[in-house]
């Protein structure tokens, strides 16, 4: 399935991720069972695009956030960057790639050494890939990282607990634009945040992308902020992907009928609006046993098809752009 444009080449290519993790149950000493975090899954980024990601906690956004970057290891399936396979990568070719691909988490204050000043924090990514070499040239670096994310200079010396929750995620903004990335992964990156702190990162990650080429995997479970600074979208259902499409495609006309419900649960300004909430019955079924056919049929208010119980549903191009898993998109 090609989901970026074809005149440009991919930065970012999956293709057909798996990541299986052990369950507990054990017999014998043989694993049982497998959670399927992520199950088949495969996209593209281009240089310079935001690819958006939404689903409810527990689909495998995170997991695929630190796949992509080789925090957990794959199954199966390929991930590679700028052309080369970087899925069974390590130690310094490892090392040589993060250069390019970087991590923001949502617990920024969780993500940071506490015992570090923001100097010595943002410093650190410069030691490990030697990208100074002299102390005053370090230092500079530093400063100039910290004023492009709206910190000042001096905030070097502060400890991450003297910093609010947006000032600590854009000091992790900063640790990862060190290294001058060419990919962000932002996993839930505004999520802690308040509203008004939300826009401000939204903004700065816009300003930054226009500054320096950037290209985002933006991950959220709140599809206002996805589809805002988002050129398109990807909705993520038990470790599947069950819908792509043109950011304001998917959100006026969505195939999916999971994306219907998470689209419905947006809030709207307009008094005026007949959009009705859409309440799935039930919760996302296991991983560990998820429903034979369609992942989605057992909370699908559609589902009234047998096939639908027994045929899982292939991710296919229902209108130009526009891809769906299901049946009757």
């Amino acid at each position: 399935m090609t989901t970026g444009p074809e005149q440009i080449p991919a930065l970012l290519s999956v293709n057909r991720l798996k990541v299986y993790f052990p369950a507990q149950n054990r017999m014998f000493g043989r694993v049982r069972d497998f959670v399927r975090a992520i199950d088949d899954v495969s996209f593209q980024i281009s240089q310079g695009e935001t690819l958006g990601l939404v689903g409810e906690s527990g689909s495998g956004k995170t997991t695929l956030a630190r796949a992509v970057v080789r925090l957990v290891d794959a199954t199966s399936g390929s991930i590679e960057f700028e052309g080369r396979d970087i899925t069974h990568l390590g130690g310094r070719e490892l090392r040589a790639q993060r250069r390019g691909l970087q991590i923001i988490f949502q617990d920024p204050y969780g993500s940071l050494d506490p015992r570090l000043p923001a100097g010595e924090i943002i410093g650190e990514a410069l030691d490990i890939h030697r990208l100074t070499s002299k102390a005053r040239a370090r230092g500079e670096r530093i400063a100039a990282l910290l004023e492009s994310v709206g910190l000042a200079a001096e905030h070097a010396a502060r400890y991450p607990h003297e910093f609010s929750g947006g000032q600590r995620q854009r000091l992790a903004m900063a640790r990862a634009l060190a290294v001058e990335p060419r990919l962000l992964v932002c996993d839930e990156a505004v999520s802690a945040l308040d509203v008004s702190v939300q826009a401000q990162i939204v903004n700065l990650l816009q300003q930054l992308q226009q500054a320096r080429g950037l290209a985002y995997l933006f991950i959220a479970h709140d599809l206002a902020v996805v589809g805002h600074l988002s050129r398109r979208i990807m909705v993520m259902y038990l470790g599947k992907i069950v819908e792509v499409a043109e950011a304001k495609l998917l959100v006026r006309s969505p195939r999916h009928p999971y994306t219907e419900a998470l689209i419905s649960a947006v809030p709207t300004v307009e008094p005026s609006s007949k959009r009705q909430r859409i309440v799935l019955p039930g919760d996302v079924p296991s991983a560990v046993h998820p429903p034979a056919g369609c992942p989605f049929h057992t909370r699908c208010p559609r589902a009234e098809f047998p096939q639908c119980k027994v045929e899982p549903p292939a991710l296919r191009e229902v209108a130009p752009g526009h891809w769906a898993a299901c049946h009757f998109a």
